[in-house]
């Protein structure tokens, strides 16, 4: 950092976890989105020329899809503008230093965080220490 640059200010963030638990599942490019993806309150889909990713509620997921890992999902309160930085940054670098894995999704008002629900407890304690406040 040269003489006459600050390090820019950590935020710290509200954010609540959604009930229940999550999913990840990625299936081929071209299958049709599946109607078990959409209940609950949180979905997200996104295809790419590679996969067809869907997030969404563990126990939408017919078992034979095999979900794989459980997830928590941890909801940023925003919205945050577009020309604010470093909210995602602020939030993860805890988790990120100590080797908490995460998957981020960004919507158009705000970040969801996923996080493996065996990480879930510690997870949560980095967060508080590092200053993040969990809403009820």
């Amino acid at each position: 950092m040269g003489p006459n640059e600050t390090k820019p200010s950590r935020q710290l963030l509200r954010f609540r976890q959604l009930s229940g638990a999550y999913a990840i599942v990625r299936l081929a490019p071209d299958t049709a989105i599946p109607e078990w993806a959409g209940p609950g309150n949180f979905t997200s889909i996104a295809r790419t020329a590679d996969e067809l990713s869907i997030v969404c509620a563990a126990e939408s997921v017919p078992k034979d899809v095999a979900p794989g890992l459980r997830w928590i999902c941890l909801k940023l309160e925003g919205p945050f503008p577009f020309s604010q930085t470093g909210v995602l940054l602020s939030f993860i670098e805890p988790l990120s230093n100590n080797g908490v894995p995460i998957f981020a999704v960004a919507t158009y008002d705000t970040d969801y965080i996923l996080i493996p629900q065996e990480h879930a407890y510690h997870a949560l304690v980095l967060l508080g220490e590092a200053g993040h406040e969990l809403l009820q």
